[in-house]
């Protein structure tokens, strides 16, 4: 039968629904090895703040994990042979190199760049390309967003928030051009209506209204399509439409209960469409970069858990200190157990997702496997604010072209951005240096 368009989309009031790849939008087999864009691979750039207890991080031996994974690892244990550990990569312009105090909007703004950013509170920020920028640049256009950014905590643009440096640093990853940062978006309302909305604001409001009035879902405005699409499908797809459709609608209820319990709280009040609850925040927005992945919404995406130097309470896990605060542990043994704590349950929210990654099975893998995401932090021991030999790690396979299930261990100080440059190799983007890089890395692909 003839192939469905990569590109179509359902349609309604307000809405414009995306479709996960399914096996009719796929060509012949031999047709399809000469069209590599009807496979995608997406890259991903996950961050936390505060550097890492790397006692607890760092796998003992070099090669396969055999044994235990190390504790702050043991939440990945369902996924541990997709993934790898990376040891001894540095950003070297993220150390303070005559320019004083800041490391924290250092690590942050150099995390994907690998350049210094200049020290100012100004509005004369520079510093860098990042390379999720430049992945967008090359493999954007075949996508309806060409990146996506999210996080977890608001940050501002101007002012100084960290020993002269503007907090457009430390609360950015993302640099479309070394002036121009990317704002992350916090609110997962609002990337959800993004992700599935037409583009005009006026019948977007209007669209959600009518939704929260009439208690229905954005599965009720593409239902006619949805309906017509459906009857040209194979069992196989049927079933991939409907667990898609059925991951969408357990979002939307997420979304709407947890701004239903804010109502409630703030009476009269609009509440912010945030959730009180951190974990949830940080799944939900998870869940957002996987149905923008699955959807081939957008093909790059990057994820702040939090701006660097958060100081937010984990009291929830029984951290009521600030995170900030734990990571200056002096060697304390009981500040050292909590940061221990604090970096689990981040594990625990990337193992959420890696494994719904992993359970979306695509024409060719799952979604995890056509994926390349590094997880990370800017500084690895956060009491002695170091940037070399950094805790990142580096889950899916790229579509089947990442060796994964080992600890790779690569001589102290090289380069993070050698990492990035063959991550953009893999994807088809021709870029042979970006920031301070020196070569490809060897022996992970």
């Amino acid at each position: 039968m003839k192939p469905i368009d990569r590109r179509t989309f359902l349609r309604g009031f307000g809405t414009m629904m995306a479709l996960p790849l399914l096996e009719r939008m796929l060509p012949g087999s031999a047709l399809a090895s000469a069209m590599p864009n009807q496979k995608p691979v997406r890259m991903a750039y996950l961050f936390v703040p505060n550097g890492m207890d790397m006692r607890h991080w760092t796998p003992g031996a070099e090669g396969a994990f055999v044994g235990e994974l190390p504790e702050i690892l043991q939440p990945l244990n369902s996924v541990r042979s997709s993934f790898n550990v990376l040891s001894g990569l540095t950003q070297f312009h993220a150390f303070a190199n005559g320019d004083g105090p800041g490391d924290h909007a250092r690590s942050t703004a150099c995390w994907l760049t690998g350049m210094q950013p200049k020290k100012t509170a100004g509005a004369d920020i520079q510093v860098g390309t990042s390379v999720d920028q430049v992945a967008a640049e090359y493999i954007g256009k075949q996508t309806r967003f060409a990146s996506l950014e999210i996080g977890c905590e608001r940050g501002g643009v101007a002012g100084n928030c960290d020993s002269g440096y503007s907090c457009a640093y430390s609360s950015n990853i993302a640099w479309r051009t070394p002036t121009s940062p990317l704002a992350k978006e916090v609110n997962p309302r609002l990337v959800f209506e993004r992700l599935f909305g037409t583009g005009d604001q006026a019948e977007m409001g209007q669209s959600l209204a009518r939704r929260q009035l009439l208690r229905q879902s954005i599965l009720d405005f593409v239902a006619s399509d949805a309906k017509l699409l459906r009857n040209q499908l194979g069992i196989r797809d049927q079933r991939k439409l409907d667990e898609y459709f059925e991951s969408v609608r357990e979002i939307e209820q997420r979304l709407v209960k947890f701004e239903s319990q804010q109502k409630a709280v703030a009476g009269a009040k609009k509440p912010d469409g945030i959730p009180n609850d951190y974990a949830e925040h940080i799944r939900l927005m998870g869940d957002m970069m996987i149905l923008a992945f699955q959807a081939d919404l957008t093909r790059v995406c990057t994820f702040m858990f939090a701006n660097d130097g958060s100081n937010r309470s984990y009291a929830s896990i029984g951290v009521p200190e600030g995170h900030h605060d734990m990571s200056h542990h002096g060697q304390n043994p009981e500040k050292l157990a909590k940061k221990k704590r604090i970096d689990m349950f981040h594990v625990e929210q990337l193992a959420y997702i890696l494994n719904k990654m992993q359970s979306i099975q695509e024409p060719e893998g799952s979604l995890l496997d056509n994926t390349l995401l590094v997880y990370g932090a800017g500084i690895s021991d956060g009491d002695a604010h170091n940037h070399n030999n950094l805790p990142i790690l580096v889950a899916g396979k790229g579509g089947t072209k990442l060796n994964t299930g080992r600890h790779v261990i690569y001589k102290d100080y090289t380069p993070m951005n050698n990492l990035f440059v063959s991550m953009l190799d893999k994807v088809g983007v021709p870029i042979e240096h970006l920031g301070d890089s020196t070569g490809k890395l060897q022996g992970l692909f």
